[in-house]
Order: structure tokens, then C-alpha cells, then sequence
């Protein structure tokens, strides 16, 4: 077994899958997914065990994390991101020039909008830091041999000098993420046979003698490398004249290449490309065929499907807040109708009866749709299965995952909460997942929207702002004299709450205490 993976299943054992924070609801409901205690975080990141650069280059001789002056200019793997990254800065600046022409945008005070200073990737006072560890073995449906991904959270931190000779740090707005594959191709059991998806389940979700998953295989860990997500905070934006308080946010992908042992810029996974498809009579006729296809219709519904390349944008910038509302801040707007014509971009892409005659199709396949069972349920959809569209869906700002900062002196007091309720609220799915793989089942990949997650049957989180307590999505549509929508039957509230509307197409709400 790998080294890498006995520490990350050792960890989880450790701390019996839990997680340390103050809300008591929360160590249970990410118990065998993830890692965010503070004290071993801090563990596994000091002692240089899972540091950026141990991970990439463990021949390194040296204890000391590398800032990220080092890490980029040192590390070949990771030569392309730093110039991919101010080409996206170039091209946001440029937008915002031209869309704003009466404000200034840069880095530091006096301007009308505040940048992201591009300095903090190529300083020596700031390092990537270990913020989580998630497991998402619910994602092997999309490599089954590799029984999904185990993602490896860092947040940018800056180290400033003080007087007394100590360190004031600071969390600066950027997250890194480590995608591994969650099984090693060379793990071997004690008799010499593959490791099995359902072992590596049974490993996170036990809390036995963690001391005997600790092993000895040596690196490289090139085999189980993937991808490099980040999220940067690009801009934050005052309410001004022109435009509500709005920060974006600017996501990118890099795939790992075992061949040339470097990360290439790579398209976001569902991230569909919405002005070049409106832009292109062709392109958007085939991505229309291709998604109203029965097949491809089913597994969009269960949240699963895996939106061919060439519809699909190598970036994305996420504007928060987006609102309930469908609006131009959505990545899906202008490709439903009714929905505007976009910059004269053309008709939409998909028309009303374009969804109700594709539904019609896979109902007469005899398919059981979960979820896309109207042309509202298809519109949040495919909204949601984007990155862009998921980050905006109950996140903190564009984030789901900032970490605990373990840095501060007191990190319960820092930050209360490590995710987003979007992320909290999907951790009934992907513990049952790993339950199923345990069992030696086949686990059920679906997932519901990333409003409202699925609960497999449990009430744990009945009551709770996940489901369908205080600040829950609702559907307003449930408690009209009409038929409810069929996509959101279940979007109801706890006892002694109401769906309130907090939009104006009265569709979606919140729950909220009821008033007379």
C-alpha cells in the first residue's frame, strides 16, 4: 500500500472520520469522508508529510515547506500553472475594462476594484498550506480502477515578520487542490493481492487500530497523481453606480501528464462553454442532440453525466452572489428559453418542447427520472452541473471548501466551520457510497441538486439548514393552488417553518419561521 494513502487512511482512522468544531452536528456528518481537525492538519503539514512539494518531489532533502517563490520556480510539475493563471488575469482585466470603463481595477488601495495581488504566487513570505483532506471515492463512476479521488485542500497563507522576531500569518482568498487517485495501481495487500475499492472504504470508515495502517512503500507518487484544481478570489467589487457588491471568482484545472510528468491546462469538468456553443449554429445543434440523447438525458438526471470536451471552457470566473434568479451571472443563462437573447447570440439552445418531448422519450424507455422531471428541473440542472454553477449554490462566497485555519492561535475561534452547507449536506451521499463499497455493493452514484441534497432514507439532517430547516432552499410552488412542480416535490420545510419567497420568479425560496 502506498505511503501516501496509509498516512490519509491513518489519519481517518485517527480521528475515527470526525472532524473537531464547535457545531455538534458536524464532526457526525463527515465521520469516514473527511479530515479537518486542526491539530493534525498541522501534524501532517509541519512535519512535511503531505506537503505540495513532498507529494511532487519526495526525493527533496528537506523539512521546511517551500514558499511559493520556490515551490513554482523549483518544482518542473508545476512550471505551466503560474503563466496559465496571469493569462486569465490579463484577459479578466481586460473585460472589466471594457464592461466598466469609469472604474480602475489593481492590486492595493485606490482602486475602484480590488484585485488579487499576483505576487502572493511568487513570494517568499507566503506558502500553501494543509486546509482538508476529502474523501470523494464517490466519484469512481468516473474511473472505476482508480475507486475515485482523494483531494488534498491547501490554502495560500502569508508569513509576515513581526518585531519579536515571530510571525503574523494571514489566509489570502486561493485554494489548491490535490486530486489523487484514491487507490494506487501498485497497492498490494498483506498476501500480495490488489487492494480492492471496497478495503479502501472499509479503511476510511474504521475506527480500529490506525497504528497498523501505517506502512513503508516508497514514493513516487506519480501513479496516483490527477489534476490540480484552484479557486482564487480575482476581484472584490464595492456596490457602486454600476453594479451590486460582487466578487468573482476564477477557477482552473490542471491535468496531471505521466508521460512529460507536468500539469497542463485542461477544460473544467462540465464547465459548458456557453458563449462559443450560442455562438455557433453547428456546435449548439450537436450539444442539444448530444445531451436530449436517452442515455446521456438519464445520467444528467442522476447528476453523473460527463459532458464531452469540445462543449466544455478550459476557465471559469464565478461572480457572488448570483442570486435565485436566473440572470446573466448564471453559466447556463440565455441557453433555455425565455431566459433573453444574450448579446445577440441567437435563439436558445434548448426550448421548452425540446425538454418535455426528450422526457416524454426516456419515460417511454421506461426510465425513472429523479430529479430533471420538468423543464425547471432541466434549466437548475444545468446550471448546477458546472463548477461555475455549483460554487454559486450555497458556498461561502465562491468556495465549499476553505479549511479550518489551524494557523491561528485559536483556530476554533478563526474560522467555525470548514465548508460550505452545500458540502455538509452531501456527506449522507458520499458516506453511504462508501458503506456500499464496503459491503462489496454497487454504490448509487446519483446525486440530487446542489440545493437540496439527497438523504438516502436518513433523517440526520431533517431540521437542519441542509435539508430543510432555517435558511433551506424551498419551493414555493408546493404550497400554490396548482400542481407542484415535479422536480421539487420533496422541497418542502421542517415543522414550524414556511417557504417564504426570496426571488422574484416565485419559484425557489427559503424556509424561514412563520409569521403572521
Amino acid at each position: 500500500m502506498s505511503r501516501v494513502l496509509r498516512i490519509l487512511v491513518a489519519a481517518a482512522a485517527l480521528l475515527g472520520g470526525g472532524v473537531s468544531l464547535p457545531a455538534a452536528e458536524t464532526p457526525q456528518l463527515t465521520r469516514g469522508t473527511a479530515i479537518t481537525d486542526p491539530a493534525l492538519l498541522r501534524q501532517l503539514d509541519q512535519g512535511d508529510t503531505l506537503t505540495i512539494s513532498r507529494l511532487l518531489s519526495p526525493e527533496r532533502n528537506s523539512d521546511v515547506p517551500l514558499s511559493t517563490e520556490l515551490m513554482f520556480a523549483s518544482l518542473p510539475q508545476l512550471r505551466d500553472i503560474p503563466p496559465t493563471i496571469d493569462a486569465e488575469f490579463d484577459r479578466y482585466i481586460a473585460w472589466y475594462k471594457a464592461t466598466y470603463p469609469g472604474e480602475t481595477i489593481g492590486a492595493g488601495e485606490g482602486f475602484d476594484v480590488q484585485l488579487f495581488d499576483r505576487a502572493n504566487l511568487k513570494s517568499r513570505d507566503t506558502r500553501f498550506v494543509l486546509a482538508g483532506i476529502v474523501n470523494r471515492m464517490d466519484r469512481a463512476f468516473v474511473s472505476e480502477e482508480s475507486c475515485g479521488e482523494i483531494r488534498l485542500i491547501y490554502r495560500l497563507a502569508r508569513f509576515d515578520s513581526r518585531p519579536d522576531g515571530g510571525k503574523t500569518t494571514t489566509r489570502l482568498p486561493m485554494t489548491l487542490n490535490l486530486v489523487m487517485k484514491a487507490r494506487d495501481p501498485r497497492q498490494t495487500d498483506a498476501s500480495g493481492k490488489p487492494i480492492t475499492c471496497a478495503e479502501l472504504a472499509r479503511r476510511w470508515l474504521d475506527n480500529g487500530d490506525w497504528q497498523g495502517l501505517i506502512g513503508s512503500r516508497a514514493p513516487p507518487y506519480d501513479a496516483m497523481l490527477d489534476r490540480i484544481e484552484t479557486n482564487i478570489q480575482i476581484s472584490v467589487a464595492p456596490k457602486s453606480a454600476l453594479h451590486d457588491f460582487r466578487s468573482d471568482y476564477l477557477l482552473k484545472v490542471f491535468k496531471y501528464d505521466g508521460a512529460t510528468k507536468t500539469f497542463w491546462e485542461s477544460t473544467l469538468e462540465n464547465q459548458i462553454d456557453r458563449d462559443r456553443i450560442l455562438a455557433d449554429d453547428a456546435l449548439r445543434r450537436e450539444f442539444k442532440d448530444w445531451l436530449l440523447a436517452p442515455d446521456h438525458l438519464r445520467e444528467f438526471d442522476r447528476g453523473t453525466v460527463m459532458i464531452p470536451e469540445k462543449f466544455l471552457a478550459k476557465g471559469a470566473v464565478v461572480p457572488t452572489p448570483a442570486g435565485l434568479d436566473a440572470s446573466a451571472l448564471q453559466p447556463e443563462f440565455g441557453m433555455m428559453q425565455g431566459e433573453g437573447n444574450r448579446e445577440g447570440k441567437g435563439d436558445p439552445v434548448f426550448t421548452d418542447n425540446d425538454v418535455v418531448s426528450a422526457l416524454k422519450q426516456v419515460a417511454a424507455r421506461g426510465v425513472d427520472m429523479q430529479d430533471v422531471r420538468s423543464v425547471a428541473g432541466f434549466q437548475r440542472r444545468l446550471n448546477d452541473v458546472t463548477c461555475a454553477g455549483c460554487h454559486q449554490t450555497r458556498g461561502i462566497g465562491g468556495f465549499h471548501f476553505p479549511g479550518v485555519d489551524w494557523l491561528a492561535d485559536k483556530p476554533s475561534h478563526s474560522t467555525i466551520v470548514p465548508a460550505s452547507p452545500h458540502f455538509f449536506g452531501d456527506q449522507l451521499r458520499r458516506r453511504d457510497i462508501l458503506a456500499a463499497f464496503a459491503a462489496g455493493k454497487r454504490p448509487d452514484f446519483s446525486r440530487g441538486f446542489a440545493s437540496r441534497p439527497q438523504t438516502r432514507g436518513s433523517r440526520e439532517l431533517a431540521g437542519t439548514q441542509y435539508q430543510d430547516g432555517w435558511g433551506a432552499h424551498c419551493s414555493l410552488q408546493n404550497q400554490g393552488p396548482g400542481a407542484p412542480d415535479k422536480s421539487f416535490t420533496s422541497w418542502s420545510c421542517a415543522k414550524g417553518l414556511t417557504c417564504q419567497a426570496a426571488s422574484a420568479s416565485g419559484r425557489i425560496g427559503m424556509c424561514f419561521i412563520k409569521t403572521r
